[in-house]
């Protein structure tokens, strides 16, 4: 199932990682990822630290657009979550610098949009 849907209406929540850490949207608690798909947490989004991970769920992209990033110019979708519509971060569609080509296919999502889930169970 693919974790991307293009769509400018809001659409149903329907991927949930049982008793596994994740992160979900500060907005509306929808699951956004698997905390085990994090690659590094020393990336800078729009608002604040962000975090570049392997993949994503519950989430939409925007329109395809070129943006001048720290590390130069890159092809990026913004990725807005499926349950409320918040803008999370974005997806790398493309790096015009060889050495960032790396990134191509992640997605970077802005910390102070997520919350951190352990789930724990304190029973045990």
């Amino acid at each position: 199932m693919s974790g991307i849907q293009n769509s400018d209406t809001k659409s149903q929540v329907i991927t949930t990682f049982d008793q596994h850490p994740v992160f979900s949207c500060a907005s509306c608690s929808a699951v956004i990822a698997l905390q085990d798909e994090l690659i590094s947490k020393a990336f800078s989004g729009r608002d604040g630290r962000g975090y570049l991970m392997h993949s994503a769920v519950n989430v939409k992209t925007g329109k395809k657009e070129d943006r001048p990033l720290l590390t130069g110019v890159h092809t990026v979708a913004d990725v807005y979550c499926l349950g409320c519509n918040e803008r999370m971060g974005w997806y790398y569609l493309k790096a015009s610098d060889q050495s960032q080509k790396y990134k191509e296919g992640k997605y970077l999502l802005e910390r102070e949009k997520l919350i951190k889930e352990n789930n724990w169970n304190l029973d045990e």
